[in-house]
């Protein structure tokens, strides 16, 4: 995942987690230095803007635009900060990144496995992807009813 991306899904799996009762308090806290960094060394990047929608890929993609036309594709320190928050999700709150789903822009592999995704939104996206190899792609199940993640 390219840097840009993995910011942007941080963003936007930290702020759904955010708005459950019940996610750790180390997401949160995380969420919100991530979230804190960038309002400080970026203020011209609105983050505030996935808050209400963090499944929305245009609300994505605008933050992402705001992103690239900074440094912070290439700040260590954000970058540490979002996989921080990316691995913390992971242990305590994988469900978020799950209703996020894959999206894939501009890849190149050798090969490109897909596993078992659960999403509320898009499932899996992939675009301008150049693959040599197999491509697999399985069991993916998104957009249940009312926003809800389909069933298992």
């Amino acid at each position: 995942m390219d840097p840009l991306t993995s910011l942007v899904t941080a963003l936007a799996a930290g702020a759904a987690a955010a708005l459950k009762p019940t996610v750790e308090q180390a997401v949160k806290d995380g969420y919100a230095a991530l979230k804190g960094l960038i309002q400080r060394k970026y203020p011209q990047v609105p983050v505030d803007l996935i808050e209400p929608q963090p499944v929305s890929e245009t609300r994505r993609a605008v933050v992402k635009e705001d992103l690239a036309k900074t440094a912070a594709a290439t700040d260590a320190e954000l970058l540490t900060q979002a996989k921080a928050l990316l691995d913390a999700l992971q242990h305590q709150a994988p469900e978020t990144i799950v209703a996020i789903g894959v999206d894939l822009q501009a890849i190149k592999a050798a090969s490109l496995t897909i596993d078992d995704i659960i999403a509320t939104g898009t499932g899996v996206k992939v675009t301008q992807a150049e693959v040599s190899g197999d491509v697999t792609i399985r069991g993916v199940r998104a957009g249940g009813p009312g926003g809800a993640p389909p069933n298992a």
